[in-house]
């Protein structure tokens, strides 16, 4: 309660019968009321102010950055044929699990098959000049040996001998060589996986290697993300995690596995792949990833809750319990950032120290104080 007001001295009327002893015990009375009035006003001003405080510790500096990617397989195969054609059959459709050999699309073999049997057709004649030309040389040989022919004559049929030898194996490899392209005419999934792209429809005629379908394999999962130019240094030591937009609840640990080498043309960014850690089914090809980078800092900051800073005009500052216990002094700090509930401060406040954190616009730094409550450090919220 306030200190009740002590009555204002009046004016002594003028009274010629008041005796000069009457009046000194009237100023001796006032004099006491005043005295009594003057104790009261002191014992209300010593009176000690109650304060809430916290202790001050300090937390390393830490800047958190975040890019918005996709989710992405880490080996994606783009398969075509080997040989060119009219596609007949288109087997998977896109979003398709496909097995190793299992067949995506087929060409028209008509031609690849009558390229087949004209070798076969090669072949064949190719064995029968060898037997003929394997005869020759025999008998040319014997016919030597007796003296009948001479040497020119055996080294033509010997001659002859080697050159069908030389067309039957080029005969075999025509063979060989046709029936591949027949093979290759039905395109086949190398690895087990996803179809992400089919870019062919049935009657297309396509090139040999052109784009026919395209399989994100099973395994690891990445987020592909740009980087500006001036986070590069950044990032490369950053502690990164992800989150989908499906879900920002979970976050995965991941890891840098690369960064591209030179920045895009348009953007003038470098695209990066970060390897998603002990990603569940959860994490589904093309969807949108957060990449959150937290990048440490030696630096160090103290949060203290926003209730405890004062800025009347004189620059940002908090009131410190001084080492008695008993008073606090105004101190300036230095502000990073201010949050909904807390601050940041990098300069004026000393791990150990205990912060006044409310009522500290009403504080008088010539009263005492009185500690009613200490509150735990400001955490920061998970």
């Amino acid at each position: 309660m306030p200190a009740e007001s002590c009555p204002a001295p009046q004016p002594m009327a003028s009274n010629n019968r008041l005796s000069r002893s009457g009046g000194a015990a009237v100023i001796l009375a006032a004099a006491l009321v005043l005295a009594g009035c003057q104790k009261k006003e002191q014992q209300a001003a010593e009176a000690p102010q109650p304060v809430r405080v916290m202790p001050v510790t300090s937390e390393p500096l830490a800047r958190a950055a975040s890019y918005v990617g996709t989710v992405r397989a880490r080996y994606e195969s783009d398969l075509g044929f080997r040989v060119a054609g009219k596609i007949t059959e288109r087997l998977v459709n896109i979003g398709d699990s496909v097995k190793p050999g299992q067949p995506l699309a087929r060409l028209d073999v008509t031609d690849f098959q009558l390229t087949r049997e004209a070798n076969e057709a090669e072949l064949a004649a190719a064995k029968s000049n060898l037997a003929q030309a394997l005869a020759a040389e025999r008998r040319g040989k014997d016919l030597l040996d007796r003296g009948h022919v001479s040497e020119a004559v055996y080294d033509q049929r010997k001659a002859a001998l080697d050159e069908a030898q030389g067309r039957l194996d080029r005969a075999e490899r025509n063979l060989a060589i046709s029936r591949n392209q027949t093979d290759y005419a039905t395109l086949k999934a190398d690895n087990a996986g996803v179809v992400t792209s089919l870019p062919v429809e049935v009657g297309q005629v396509v090139a040999a290697g052109q784009l026919v379908a395209r399989i994100a394999q099973d395994g690891e999962r990445e987020a592909v993300v740009a980087i500006p130019e001036a986070r590069l240094a950044d990032i490369r030591e950053a502690q990164p995690e992800v989150a989908l937009w499906a879900d920002a609840s979970r976050r995965y640990a991941a890891k840098l596995r690369e960064i591209s080498p030179q920045a895009d043309t348009a953007t003038r960014t470098y695209l990066a792949r970060f390897t998603i850690e002990n990603a569940d089914s959860a994490v589904v090809l093309g969807m949108t990833a957060t990449v959150i980078a937290n990048a440490g800092s030696r630096a160090e900051v103290v949060r203290v809750p926003s209730t405890a800073i004062i800025n009347d005009g004189r620059g940002a500052s908090v009131w410190v319990v001084q080492a008695s216990g008993t008073r606090v002094e105004r101190r300036p700090v230095e502000i990073l950032s201010f949050g909904q509930q807390d601050v940041l401060v990098t300069r004026g406040l000393n791990a150990g120290e205990r912060l006044v954190t409310l009522g500290v616009h009403v504080l008088d730094e010539a009263r005492p104080i009185k500690v009613v409550e200490e509150r735990p450090p400001v955490k920061v919220a998970a």
